[in-house]
């Protein structure tokens, strides 16, 4: 069940325009720099949620990186005609 949710949360950022991605990650890195400063000056004890924003990171960053290679493979197979 929980290889479900992961692929969900990778599908709704796959459905996400590259702006939207763009922004996306943007945010996410503001809400780690965030919970990074709540956890050094003791204000959050949710320890895990700086993990749960580093995978989101990861996530959006795999799929950008996704779209450049598929982008770079289709203009490589546009040129090879």
């Amino acid at each position: 069940m929980a290889g479900r949710k992961k692929k969900e949360r990778a599908e709704g950022l796959r459905g996400m325009a590259d702006e939207a991605l763009d922004k996306e990650l943007t945010e996410t890195y503001r809400r780690l720099f965030s919970v990074r400063l709540g956890l050094t000056t003791r204000q959050q004890t949710n320890t895990s949620e700086r993990a749960k924003i580093t995978r989101q990171i990861a996530r959006i960053r795999t799929i950008q990186r996704e779209r450049q290679l598929a982008a770079a493979y289709a203009e490589h197979l546009g040129k090879g005609r």
